[in-house]
C-alpha cells in the first residue's frame, strides 16, 4: 500500500504543509496549518467510486486511466 506524508512547515511568512514539493496555501498559524494538513490525510484515505481520470504529467502529457475507489494511500502528517 503507497503511504504519503504531509509536512507542516514555515511558508511565506506563515504555517502551511505540503506534500513532496507541493505547498497547500500559507495558513496564519502553526496549528492552523496543521489542523488543515490532518484533515487533508483523513479525505485521502477515504474509499469512493472506481472513476476514470485524467492527469498531466511534469512533461506536459495527459495520460487517461482508471482510479479504483478501494485503492487508496496510508496518509500522516509529520510536524517538525
Amino acid at each position: 500500500m503507497t503511504e504519503i506524508h504531509y509536512h507542516i512547515v514555515e511558508h511565506d511568512g506563515g504555517w502551511t504543509y505540503k506534500l513532496g514539493d507541493v505547498f497547500a496555501e500559507t495558513y496564519v498559524s502553526h496549528d492552523d496549518a496543521l489542523a488543515a494538513a490532518r484533515a487533508a490525510a483523513a479525505e485521502q484515505q477515504l474509499g469512493g467510486e472506481t472513476v476514470p481520470i485524467n492527469w498531466q504529467d511534469a512533461d506536459g502529457t495527459w495520460h487517461a486511466e482508471t482510479a479504483r475507489g478501494d485503492d487508496r494511500p496510508i496518509a500522516d502528517v509529520i510536524d517538525g
